[in-house]
Protein backbone atom coordinates (compact mmCIF):
# COMPACT_ATOMS: atom_id res chain seq x y z
CA UNK A 1 0.00 0.00 0.00
CA UNK A 2 1.41 3.33 -0.86
CA UNK A 3 2.89 5.65 2.25
CA UNK A 4 0.51 8.61 3.57
CA UNK A 5 2.98 10.66 2.56
CA UNK A 6 3.13 9.72 -1.14
CA UNK A 7 -0.75 9.74 -1.74
CA UNK A 8 -0.47 13.37 -0.03
CA UNK A 9 1.94 14.50 -2.68
CA UNK A 10 -0.11 12.50 -5.44
CA UNK A 11 -3.18 14.56 -4.11
CA UNK A 12 -1.57 17.73 -4.29
CA UNK A 13 -0.49 16.91 -7.71
CA UNK A 14 -4.04 16.33 -8.41
CA UNK A 15 -5.42 19.34 -7.14
CA UNK A 16 -3.06 21.63 -9.17
CA UNK A 17 -3.81 19.49 -12.38
CA UNK A 18 -7.13 18.86 -12.10
CA UNK A 19 -9.64 20.72 -9.76
CA UNK A 20 -10.30 23.41 -12.32
CA UNK A 21 -12.10 20.28 -14.31
CA UNK A 22 -13.50 19.10 -11.19
CA UNK A 23 -15.30 21.80 -9.93
CA UNK A 24 -16.76 22.84 -13.69
CA UNK A 25 -18.88 19.21 -13.41
CA UNK A 26 -19.61 20.01 -9.75
CA UNK A 27 -20.61 23.82 -10.73
CA UNK A 28 -23.03 22.26 -13.52
CA UNK A 29 -23.97 19.17 -11.75
CA UNK A 30 -25.14 21.60 -7.88
CA UNK A 31 -25.88 24.60 -10.11
CA UNK A 32 -24.35 26.82 -7.20
CA UNK A 33 -20.51 28.04 -7.60
CA UNK A 34 -19.83 28.77 -3.94
CA UNK A 35 -21.80 25.13 -3.12
CA UNK A 36 -19.16 23.75 -6.11
CA UNK A 37 -16.76 24.86 -4.62
CA UNK A 38 -16.98 23.92 -0.82
CA UNK A 39 -18.09 20.42 -2.29
CA UNK A 40 -14.55 20.46 -3.86
CA UNK A 41 -12.37 20.96 -0.84
CA UNK A 42 -14.64 18.29 0.72
CA UNK A 43 -13.96 15.88 -1.72
CA UNK A 44 -9.93 16.77 -1.92
CA UNK A 45 -10.15 16.22 2.13
CA UNK A 46 -11.77 12.80 1.59
CA UNK A 47 -9.34 11.33 -0.70
CA UNK A 48 -6.87 12.45 2.12
CA UNK A 49 -8.82 10.40 4.55
CA UNK A 50 -9.95 7.17 2.86
CA UNK A 51 -7.34 6.54 0.08
CA UNK A 52 -4.25 5.34 2.36
CA UNK A 53 -6.67 2.81 3.57
CA UNK A 54 -8.61 1.91 0.02
CA UNK A 55 -5.58 2.74 -2.25
CA UNK A 56 -5.97 5.39 -4.95
CA UNK A 57 -9.01 4.64 -7.49
CA UNK A 58 -8.23 3.72 -10.85
CA UNK A 59 -9.86 6.66 -12.21
CA UNK A 60 -9.27 9.55 -9.51
CA UNK A 61 -10.44 12.45 -11.06
CA UNK A 62 -14.32 10.30 -11.63
CA UNK A 63 -13.98 9.42 -7.74
CA UNK A 64 -13.70 13.18 -6.59
CA UNK A 65 -16.87 14.68 -8.74
CA UNK A 66 -18.75 11.98 -7.19
CA UNK A 67 -17.40 12.12 -4.12
CA UNK A 68 -18.17 16.29 -4.03
CA UNK A 69 -21.53 15.79 -5.71
CA UNK A 70 -22.64 13.52 -2.84
CA UNK A 71 -21.23 16.83 -0.67
CA UNK A 72 -22.99 18.98 -2.05
CA UNK A 73 -26.13 17.43 -2.68
CA UNK A 74 -26.09 16.36 1.31
CA UNK A 75 -25.35 19.99 1.92
CA UNK A 76 -28.21 21.10 0.14
CA UNK A 77 -30.69 18.47 2.13
CA UNK A 78 -29.39 19.73 5.69
CA UNK A 79 -30.28 23.22 4.37
CA UNK A 80 -33.11 22.37 2.86
CA UNK A 81 -34.87 21.66 5.85
CA UNK A 82 -34.40 25.28 6.70
CA UNK A 83 -35.15 26.79 3.02
CA UNK A 84 -38.00 25.29 0.51
CA UNK A 85 -36.09 26.17 -2.65
CA UNK A 86 -32.92 24.66 -1.60
CA UNK A 87 -34.73 21.76 -0.50
CA UNK A 88 -36.56 21.38 -3.87
CA UNK A 89 -32.93 21.85 -5.64
CA UNK A 90 -31.97 18.96 -3.67
CA UNK A 91 -34.53 17.06 -4.74
CA UNK A 92 -34.31 17.98 -8.50
CA UNK A 93 -30.63 16.33 -8.44
CA UNK A 94 -30.93 12.74 -9.43
CA UNK A 95 -28.35 10.46 -7.09
CA UNK A 96 -25.11 10.15 -8.08
CA UNK A 97 -23.62 6.73 -9.89
CA UNK A 98 -22.62 4.04 -6.89
CA UNK A 99 -19.83 3.31 -8.84
CA UNK A 100 -17.61 5.85 -9.19
CA UNK A 101 -15.67 4.61 -11.96
CA UNK A 102 -18.99 4.94 -14.37
CA UNK A 103 -18.71 8.57 -14.79
CA UNK A 104 -17.82 9.61 -18.13
CA UNK A 105 -14.66 10.93 -18.03
CA UNK A 106 -14.70 12.92 -21.86
CA UNK A 107 -18.06 14.58 -20.11
CA UNK A 108 -15.99 15.95 -17.44
CA UNK A 109 -13.24 17.03 -19.54
CA UNK A 110 -15.69 18.84 -22.02
CA UNK A 111 -17.92 20.02 -18.33
CA UNK A 112 -14.72 23.75 -18.61
CA UNK A 113 -16.17 24.27 -22.46
CA UNK A 114 -20.26 24.05 -21.15
CA UNK A 115 -18.72 26.55 -18.02
CA UNK A 116 -17.14 29.10 -20.36
CA UNK A 117 -20.59 29.28 -22.70
CA UNK A 118 -22.37 30.28 -19.11
CA UNK A 119 -20.35 32.49 -17.84
CA UNK A 120 -20.34 33.98 -21.61
CA UNK A 121 -24.26 33.50 -21.24
CA UNK A 122 -25.74 36.98 -23.22
CA UNK A 123 -28.11 37.36 -20.10
CA UNK A 124 -24.69 38.54 -17.83
CA UNK A 125 -23.53 42.02 -18.39
CA UNK A 126 -20.62 42.56 -20.84
CA UNK A 127 -18.30 43.41 -18.16
CA UNK A 128 -18.75 40.42 -15.60
CA UNK A 129 -18.71 37.44 -18.41
CA UNK A 130 -15.01 37.42 -18.95
CA UNK A 131 -14.11 38.29 -15.08
CA UNK A 132 -16.04 35.74 -14.36
CA UNK A 133 -14.49 32.89 -16.46
CA UNK A 134 -11.29 33.89 -15.67
CA UNK A 135 -12.24 33.98 -11.94
CA UNK A 136 -13.99 30.07 -12.54
CA UNK A 137 -12.35 28.58 -15.61
CA UNK A 138 -9.05 29.93 -15.12
CA UNK A 139 -9.01 30.02 -11.78
CA UNK A 140 -7.55 33.80 -11.03
CA UNK A 141 -7.80 35.10 -8.07
CA UNK A 142 -10.14 38.09 -7.45
CA UNK A 143 -7.31 40.66 -6.85
CA UNK A 144 -5.54 39.18 -10.32
CA UNK A 145 -8.79 39.84 -12.47
CA UNK A 146 -9.30 43.30 -10.84
CA UNK A 147 -5.80 44.03 -11.61
CA UNK A 148 -6.13 43.21 -15.46
CA UNK A 149 -9.28 45.15 -15.28
CA UNK A 150 -7.77 48.13 -13.43
CA UNK A 151 -10.57 47.89 -11.23
CA UNK A 152 -10.42 47.99 -7.51
CA UNK A 153 -10.67 44.42 -5.72
CA UNK A 154 -13.76 44.91 -3.92
CA UNK A 155 -15.55 46.31 -7.39
CA UNK A 156 -14.40 43.34 -9.05
CA UNK A 157 -15.63 41.04 -6.27
CA UNK A 158 -19.08 42.40 -6.26
CA UNK A 159 -19.23 42.12 -10.06
CA UNK A 160 -18.34 39.01 -10.03
CA UNK A 161 -21.02 38.09 -7.05
CA UNK A 162 -23.63 39.84 -9.02
CA UNK A 163 -22.67 37.70 -11.92
CA UNK A 164 -23.02 33.91 -10.16
CA UNK A 165 -25.99 35.15 -8.45
CA UNK A 166 -27.47 35.78 -12.29
CA UNK A 167 -26.72 32.62 -13.07
CA UNK A 168 -28.72 31.02 -10.12
CA UNK A 169 -31.83 33.13 -10.04
CA UNK A 170 -32.08 33.27 -14.21
CA UNK A 171 -31.65 29.16 -14.19
CA UNK A 172 -28.93 29.79 -16.95
CA UNK A 173 -28.07 26.31 -18.29
CA UNK A 174 -24.71 24.61 -17.89
CA UNK A 175 -24.91 23.34 -21.69
CA UNK A 176 -22.81 24.12 -24.94
CA UNK A 177 -25.92 26.16 -26.81
CA UNK A 178 -27.20 25.40 -30.26
CA UNK A 179 -24.74 26.27 -33.30
CA UNK A 180 -27.19 29.15 -34.12
CA UNK A 181 -26.64 30.73 -30.53
CA UNK A 182 -23.05 29.11 -30.73
CA UNK A 183 -21.56 31.20 -33.42
CA UNK A 184 -23.32 34.60 -31.34
CA UNK A 185 -21.16 33.71 -28.57
CA UNK A 186 -18.10 32.77 -30.57
CA UNK A 187 -16.28 35.92 -30.32
CA UNK A 188 -16.47 36.17 -26.40
CA UNK A 189 -15.64 32.39 -25.97
CA UNK A 190 -12.73 32.63 -28.21
CA UNK A 191 -11.63 35.15 -26.13
CA UNK A 192 -11.89 33.14 -23.20
CA UNK A 193 -10.11 30.48 -24.26
CA UNK A 194 -7.29 33.53 -25.62
CA UNK A 195 -7.15 34.99 -21.99
CA UNK A 196 -6.28 31.11 -20.51
CA UNK A 197 -4.06 30.41 -22.57
CA UNK A 198 -2.13 33.99 -21.90
CA UNK A 199 -1.90 33.03 -18.06
CA UNK A 200 -0.65 29.69 -18.87
CA UNK A 201 1.90 30.60 -21.17
CA UNK A 202 2.95 33.62 -18.77
CA UNK A 203 1.69 33.93 -15.41
CA UNK A 204 0.78 37.17 -14.28
CA UNK A 205 2.26 36.29 -10.98
CA UNK A 206 3.57 33.30 -8.47
CA UNK A 207 6.81 31.09 -8.77
CA UNK A 208 6.57 29.79 -12.81
CA UNK A 209 6.46 30.92 -16.39
CA UNK A 210 4.39 29.01 -17.29
CA UNK A 211 0.90 27.22 -16.00
CA UNK A 212 1.35 24.35 -18.20
CA UNK A 213 -2.02 22.99 -17.33
CA UNK A 214 -3.67 26.15 -18.02
CA UNK A 215 -1.73 25.79 -21.18
CA UNK A 216 -3.01 22.22 -22.35
CA UNK A 217 -6.74 23.30 -20.98
CA UNK A 218 -6.88 26.02 -23.63
CA UNK A 219 -5.68 23.80 -26.09
CA UNK A 220 -7.97 21.27 -25.33
CA UNK A 221 -10.85 23.60 -25.27
CA UNK A 222 -9.71 25.40 -28.77
CA UNK A 223 -9.82 22.36 -30.16
CA UNK A 224 -13.27 21.01 -29.17
CA UNK A 225 -14.72 25.25 -30.13
CA UNK A 226 -12.79 24.04 -33.74
CA UNK A 227 -14.95 20.71 -33.96
CA UNK A 228 -18.28 22.34 -32.69
CA UNK A 229 -18.18 25.44 -35.02
CA UNK A 230 -14.95 25.54 -37.59
CA UNK A 231 -15.11 29.37 -38.09
CA UNK A 232 -11.98 31.33 -39.36
CA UNK A 233 -11.26 32.76 -36.13
CA UNK A 234 -12.04 30.02 -33.83
CA UNK A 235 -9.49 28.09 -36.36
CA UNK A 236 -6.79 30.81 -36.36
CA UNK A 237 -6.87 31.26 -32.11
CA UNK A 238 -6.22 27.22 -32.74
CA UNK A 239 -3.02 28.03 -34.89
CA UNK A 240 -2.02 30.65 -32.43
CA UNK A 241 -1.67 28.09 -29.13
CA UNK A 242 -0.55 25.78 -31.48
CA UNK A 243 2.75 27.79 -32.35
CA UNK A 244 3.08 29.24 -29.45
CA UNK A 245 2.95 25.66 -27.49
CA UNK A 246 5.89 24.59 -30.12
CA UNK A 247 8.02 26.73 -27.89
CA UNK A 248 7.66 25.44 -24.83
CA UNK A 249 10.70 23.63 -23.61
CA UNK A 250 12.83 26.04 -25.11
CA UNK A 251 11.47 29.13 -22.98
CA UNK A 252 13.08 28.24 -19.73
CA UNK A 253 16.30 26.50 -18.17
CA UNK A 254 16.12 24.08 -15.68
CA UNK A 255 16.18 26.20 -13.05
CA UNK A 256 12.60 27.69 -14.29
CA UNK A 257 14.81 30.55 -15.60
CA UNK A 258 13.49 32.69 -18.48
CA UNK A 259 15.39 32.15 -22.09
CA UNK A 260 14.34 35.09 -24.24
CA UNK A 261 13.52 34.70 -27.72
CA UNK A 262 17.43 35.08 -29.33
CA UNK A 263 18.99 32.99 -26.91
CA UNK A 264 16.44 29.55 -27.36
CA UNK A 265 17.16 26.61 -28.49
CA UNK A 266 15.59 26.36 -31.72
CA UNK A 267 15.94 22.62 -32.15
CA UNK A 268 14.22 21.87 -29.13
CA UNK A 269 10.76 23.61 -30.71
CA UNK A 270 7.97 20.93 -31.79
CA UNK A 271 8.05 20.75 -35.44
CA UNK A 272 4.69 18.86 -35.49
CA UNK A 273 2.65 21.66 -33.70
CA UNK A 274 4.38 24.03 -35.95
CA UNK A 275 3.44 22.18 -39.02
CA UNK A 276 -0.01 21.93 -37.87
CA UNK A 277 -0.42 25.85 -36.58
CA UNK A 278 1.05 26.80 -39.85
CA UNK A 279 -1.65 24.85 -41.72
CA UNK A 280 -4.27 26.30 -39.84
CA UNK A 281 -3.19 29.55 -40.04
CA UNK A 282 -2.98 29.50 -44.39
CA UNK A 283 -6.41 27.81 -43.54
CA UNK A 284 -8.15 30.16 -41.86
CA UNK A 285 -6.13 33.51 -43.93
CA UNK A 286 -7.62 31.75 -47.41
CA UNK A 287 -11.06 31.79 -46.28
CA UNK A 288 -10.75 36.15 -46.34
CA UNK A 289 -13.00 36.06 -43.01
CA UNK A 290 -9.76 36.09 -40.98
CA UNK A 291 -9.15 38.67 -37.83
CA UNK A 292 -6.79 39.44 -34.94
CA UNK A 293 -6.25 35.66 -33.81
CA UNK A 294 -5.32 34.74 -37.49
CA UNK A 295 -2.95 37.73 -38.09
CA UNK A 296 -1.14 37.04 -34.17
CA UNK A 297 -0.95 33.26 -35.92
CA UNK A 298 0.67 34.51 -39.09
CA UNK A 299 2.95 36.57 -37.19
CA UNK A 300 4.00 33.31 -34.55
CA UNK A 301 4.60 31.55 -37.96
CA UNK A 302 6.93 33.63 -39.63
CA UNK A 303 9.22 33.41 -36.27
CA UNK A 304 8.50 29.64 -35.97
CA UNK A 305 10.08 29.43 -39.40
CA UNK A 306 13.20 31.50 -39.13
CA UNK A 307 16.65 29.72 -38.24
CA UNK A 308 17.25 32.48 -36.42
CA UNK A 309 16.67 36.04 -34.70
CA UNK A 310 19.01 37.85 -37.33
CA UNK A 311 17.34 35.94 -39.95
CA UNK A 312 13.88 36.25 -39.33
CA UNK A 313 11.57 38.44 -41.84
CA UNK A 314 10.70 41.22 -39.65
CA UNK A 315 9.33 43.85 -42.30
CA UNK A 316 6.71 40.84 -42.99
CA UNK A 317 6.28 40.89 -39.06
CA UNK A 318 5.86 45.00 -39.25
CA UNK A 319 3.27 44.44 -41.85
CA UNK A 320 1.20 42.26 -40.32
CA UNK A 321 1.09 43.91 -37.10
CA UNK A 322 -0.27 47.14 -39.53
CA UNK A 323 -2.65 45.10 -40.71
CA UNK A 324 -3.35 43.64 -37.08
CA UNK A 325 -3.46 47.61 -35.78
CA UNK A 326 -6.06 48.17 -38.13
CA UNK A 327 -8.62 45.60 -36.62
CA UNK A 328 -7.85 45.45 -33.11
CA UNK A 329 -5.89 48.95 -32.03
CA UNK A 330 -4.51 48.29 -28.70
CA UNK A 331 -1.53 50.06 -26.65
CA UNK A 332 -0.34 45.95 -26.66
CA UNK A 333 -0.35 45.71 -30.18
CA UNK A 334 1.30 48.95 -30.72
CA UNK A 335 4.31 47.84 -28.55
CA UNK A 336 4.76 44.71 -30.21
CA UNK A 337 4.88 46.73 -33.59
CA UNK A 338 7.42 48.93 -32.16
CA UNK A 339 9.92 45.58 -30.92
CA UNK A 340 9.36 44.60 -34.46
CA UNK A 341 10.09 47.86 -35.70
CA UNK A 342 13.39 48.39 -33.79
CA UNK A 343 14.33 44.70 -35.40
CA UNK A 344 14.14 45.87 -38.83
CA UNK A 345 15.24 49.45 -38.89
CA UNK A 346 17.23 49.72 -35.54
CA UNK A 347 16.54 50.06 -31.51
CA UNK A 348 16.16 53.88 -32.21
CA UNK A 349 13.38 53.98 -34.36
CA UNK A 350 11.69 51.16 -31.92
CA UNK A 351 12.47 53.29 -29.01
CA UNK A 352 10.52 56.44 -30.62
CA UNK A 353 7.57 54.76 -30.73
CA UNK A 354 7.87 52.93 -27.73
CA UNK A 355 8.64 56.43 -25.57
CA UNK A 356 5.43 57.92 -26.84
CA UNK A 357 3.48 55.11 -26.30
CA UNK A 358 4.29 55.17 -22.77
CA UNK A 359 4.05 58.98 -22.67
CA UNK A 360 0.62 58.59 -23.11
CA UNK A 361 -0.03 56.80 -20.29
CA UNK A 362 -1.69 53.78 -21.59
CA UNK A 363 0.97 51.62 -20.44
CA UNK A 364 2.53 53.31 -17.45
CA UNK A 365 2.24 50.19 -15.11
CA UNK A 366 2.55 47.43 -17.42
CA UNK A 367 6.10 45.73 -16.46
CA UNK A 368 7.03 44.37 -20.07
CA UNK A 369 6.46 48.01 -21.13
CA UNK A 370 9.17 49.07 -19.40
CA UNK A 371 11.47 46.57 -20.19
CA UNK A 372 11.22 46.94 -23.81
CA UNK A 373 12.57 50.20 -23.01
CA UNK A 374 15.18 49.40 -21.13
CA UNK A 375 16.49 46.42 -23.44
CA UNK A 376 16.37 49.15 -26.83
CA UNK A 377 18.24 51.53 -24.11
CA UNK A 378 20.63 49.08 -23.22
CA UNK A 379 20.87 47.84 -27.06
CA UNK A 380 22.22 51.58 -27.83
CA UNK A 381 24.72 51.91 -25.04
CA UNK A 382 22.58 54.32 -22.55
CA UNK A 383 23.05 52.05 -19.84
CA UNK A 384 21.84 54.40 -17.36
CA UNK A 385 18.54 54.87 -18.75
CA UNK A 386 18.52 51.34 -19.47
CA UNK A 387 18.77 50.46 -15.43
CA UNK A 388 16.62 52.60 -14.55
CA UNK A 389 13.65 51.34 -16.81
CA UNK A 390 14.66 47.89 -15.71
CA UNK A 391 14.02 49.15 -12.00
CA UNK A 392 10.71 50.30 -13.19
CA UNK A 393 9.91 47.14 -14.89
CA UNK A 394 11.00 45.10 -11.56
CA UNK A 395 8.83 47.49 -9.39
CA UNK A 396 5.70 46.60 -11.39
CA UNK A 397 6.47 42.56 -12.14
CA UNK A 398 4.77 40.18 -10.06
CA UNK A 399 6.68 36.38 -11.30
CA UNK A 400 9.55 35.04 -10.05
CA UNK A 401 11.06 34.59 -13.11
CA UNK A 402 10.49 37.50 -14.72
CA UNK A 403 11.91 39.44 -11.37
CA UNK A 404 14.97 37.62 -12.04
CA UNK A 405 15.87 38.06 -15.30
CA UNK A 406 15.21 41.98 -14.45
CA UNK A 407 17.59 42.01 -11.76
CA UNK A 408 20.20 40.15 -13.93
CA UNK A 409 19.61 43.24 -16.51
CA UNK A 410 20.18 45.32 -14.04
CA UNK A 411 23.16 44.12 -13.01
CA UNK A 412 24.31 44.09 -16.12
CA UNK A 413 23.53 47.53 -16.70
CA UNK A 414 24.49 49.13 -13.37
CA UNK A 415 28.12 47.79 -13.55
Amino acid sequence: MDSTKAIDEQVAELYRSESRRVLATLIRLLGDFDLAKESLQEAFQAALEQWPQDGIPRNPRTWLVSAGRFKGIDALRRRGRGDALLGAVAQDIKEPAADPEGWDDETIQDDQLRLIFTCCHPLLPQEARIALALREVCGLTTEEVARSFLVAHEAMKKRIARAKERIRTERIPYEIPSRTELAKRLEAVLQVVYLVYNEGYAATAGDTLIRRNLAEDALYLCRLLVDLLPEPEAIGLLALILLHESRRTARTDENGDLIPLEQQDRTLWDQERIGEGIDLAHRALVSGRFGSYTLQAAIAAVHAVAPSVEATDWDQIVRLYDLLLARASTPVIELNRGIAVAMRDGPSAGLALVDALLDRGELADYHPAHAVRADLNRRLGRTDKAAASYRRALDLARQEPERRFLKRRIAETSG
